[in-house]
């Protein structure tokens, strides 16, 4: 039986267009930092990857600096070293991150947890900008606030515009998590107006092990984590990634121009999908409807059913979807996310995620709301016996 893999929010499929390039990169036996023949063909296979990267986000190649992922990336920013490209005061002081962050984010990077102060959200999973403000006023400046552009778990996107402008009126740094969104929605750094943003390979279809941190200027600075040579330009030691970074760039350049398009054609697969689980599980109920969300991302509730339970019945049936977060994958709390947002526990127990992306089809959607009634159906037929 064919599976459909419906969790690309966790990890998107390779693109051939990102197999390829891996390995015509495998090919390459030098080291980029080497100055011989085969050296220089490892360093421009890596600087293609980085204009490519960079292009994708709206910043020049030199402003991107390879990292192994997006934890790496947030772990490096999320520091008091943190310099912005704007404002008097010197390195950050304080944090200032949303409930809904990424576990990497909310972990605060290298700030004392004195220093890190989490901003509550509203019940569609939004920062509350009355909150941030005031946590504006009443932290040690210069803050920095780090925020994700689109939740991995409910695709919700963040009002970035308002919140630039709050940390601009208070002379704040600005990181934006754009892990989830990259590929999924337009991201210009220029145009976000942040310090720096991060993103990371294998969420539009470049292999795992590969991220980015991306500078809106050369006046952003940061404490290097990764100590030891001159690599990437010295902003992060360590032999690059020679393979990851040319998928990487190669899966950057093959959705660059498709984004909007993309966009339109998997907006109306989940839009159909959303109505069919509410005749299948008629108390179910989307999260995050009524705010702008990624095109790609439904997570629903289903009360009465256990999310960990349906996902292994959808897995038996060969359907792969997630209750959330990969990086949650087997803890017995239900999502922070969910919590955040005022959703009580048992409800949050049953959720489903299910992401779309660049290889799903109308026939895997379908598949997955036939696989779900199945699931639902035998479930309301064992109580029905049990009554």
């Amino acid at each position: 039986m064919t599976r459909v893999y419906l969790d690309h929010n966790a990890t998107s499929p390779l693109r051939p267009e990102a197999r390829e390039a891996v390995l015509a990169a495998m090919a390459i036996s030098g080291n980029a930092s080497a100055v011989h023949g085969e050296g220089r063909a490892a360093r421009r296979a890596i600087e293609i990857g980085r204009e490519q990267v960079g292009r994708l986000a709206g910043a020049e190649a030199k402003l991107v600096t390879f990292t192994s992922g997006g934890s790496e990336a947030a772990a490096t920013l999320l520091s008091p070293g943190f310099t912005g490209r704007r404002g008097p005061g010197g390195p950050a002081r304080s944090l200032i991150v949303s409930a809904v962050e990424h576990s990497c984010v909310l972990a605060g990077g290298r700030f004392a947890a004195t220093d890190i102060h989490v901003c509550p959200v509203d019940g569609q999973g939004r920062i509350a900008l009355a909150a941030l403000a005031d946590l504006l006023e009443r932290v040690p400046g210069p803050a920095l606030v780090a925020v994700m552009l689109a939740n991995n778990e409910t695709g919700v996107l963040q009002p970035l515009a308002e919140i630039r402008a709050l940390v601009e009126t208070h002379g704040a740094r600005f990181v934006v998590d754009a892990v989830q969104a990259l590929g999924k929605v337009p991201v210009d750094i220029q145009a976000i107006g942040a310090d720096a943003i991060f993103v990371s390979g294998h969420k539009i279809g470049a292999p795992q092990g590969v991220g980015a941190i991306i500078r809106g200027h050369d006046a952003v600075a940061f404490d290097r984590l990764v100590q030891g040579g001159g690599q990437e330009a010295r902003l992060r030691a360590g032999t690059e990634n020679l393979q990851g970074i040319a998928g990487f760039g190669a899966a950057a350049a093959a959705i660059l121009d498709g984004i909007a398009q993309e966009s339109a054609r998997v907006a109306p697969l989940r839009d159909w999908m959303e109505a069919q689980i509410a005749t299948i599980s008629p108390a179910s109920r989307v999260i995050g409807l009524q705010a702008r969300r990624l095109a790609n991302t439904s997570l629903t509730i289903h009360p009465g059913l256990d999310g960990e339970t349906s996902v292994i019945a959808l897995d038996l049936a060969g359907v792969a979807v997630s209750t959330g977060s990969a990086c949650a994958s087997g803890k017995v709390a239900p999502s922070h996310v969910l919590s955040a947002m005022g959703i009580a526990a048992d409800q949050a127990k049953s959720a489903i995620r299910v992401s779309l992306g660049w290889s799903t089809t109308r026939a895997d959607v379908e598949r997955f709301t036939a696989a779900l009634a199945a699931h639902v159906q035998k479930l309301s037929a064992r109580a029905s016996r049990a009554a």
